[in-house]
């Protein structure tokens, strides 16, 4: 019995290691093709940039079923009609494994994020985080100034509020106040997505080729939308923010662990 487990496996590795190798090779390609094509075809820098999202969209959902395909990972998502059509909303999520803005990404057509400055010198994936108008994580105030300008041109900006993937054993990280101070600085309608994971895997303790042994099955299903308001008063305004954070940090909290007010 033993030969044989192992032998399916294997099988699955290889198979979830060819989908990383598909995913990187068709990133480098169509940076190098379609996703300059489409960022220069006519039309206004908005019209541009939502054409390279839309088709950043599409790459993300056949990785998606690759990924299930090679039993990787379950994605089950009855909130995907709400995702797809959101539109300049502040999109947080909890951060449990290795693939979570694939998939947010793959169920929105119109996403952004902010992404570390180490991917625009990633050969792979450099050229896509530019064409689609993905944010560089940069000084607060610039920081900010893009956001406003994505979420005023229709686009969702994913945030992971824990900032990393969230430790091994943990229910989340805690939260930083980036997210809130997003919502709150821009005036933005703020959407908590929680991906709830059965069975594990691609966590931060994780290698990127420690493919799992069983399927990661995850949940995804979205909270209310929550409407902040501008404020002038940066005391106030640090102040709502701290309190956003612990309000936010309590709700994963308890939509993840569902003992947690008993702990």
């Amino acid at each position: 019995m033993e030969p044989c487990m192992n032998s399916r496996y294997c099988l699955r590795w290889l198979a979830g290691i060819g989908c990383y190798i598909t995913f990187g090779v068709g990133g480098l390609l169509s940076s190098l093709t379609i996703l300059p094509l489409l960022k220069y075809w006519p039309g206004s820098p908005d019209v541009r940039i939502k054409r390279v999202q839309k088709a950043v969209h599409l790459m993300f959902r056949g990785m998606v079923q690759l990924l299930t395909l090679a039993k990787v990972v379950k994605v089950d998502a009855h909130c995907a009609s709400q995702l797809q059509q959101a539109e300049s909303l502040v999109v947080i999520a909890n951060h449990p494994t290795l693939i979570d803005v694939v998939v947010l990404i793959s169920l929105m057509p119109n996403a952004g994020c902010i992404v570390k400055q180490g991917l625009w010198r990633n050969p792979f994936l450099r050229g896509v985080v530019s064409a689609a108008g993905y944010i560089p994580n940069r000084s607060a105030e610039l920081l900010l100034e893009d956001c406003q300008q994505v979420l005023r041109r229709g686009t969702n900006l994913i945030v992971f509020p824990e900032g990393t993937r969230t430790q091994k054993g943990a229910v989340i990280n805690d939260f930083a106040r980036g997210a809130a101070n997003i919502a709150l600085r821009c005036a933005a309608p703020l959407l908590p997505v929680v991906l709830k994971v059965h069975n594990a895997g691609l966590t931060k303790q994780d290698p990127w080729y420690a493919i799992p042994r069983r399927t990661i099955e995850m949940q995804v299903s979205t909270g209310e939308i929550f409407h902040a308001s501008t404020l002038e008063d940066d005391v106030i305004h640090a102040k709502q923010a701290r309190q956003l954070t612990r309000d936010l940090e309590f709700y994963y909290r308890q939509r993840l662990h569902e003992h947690y007010e008993l702990t």
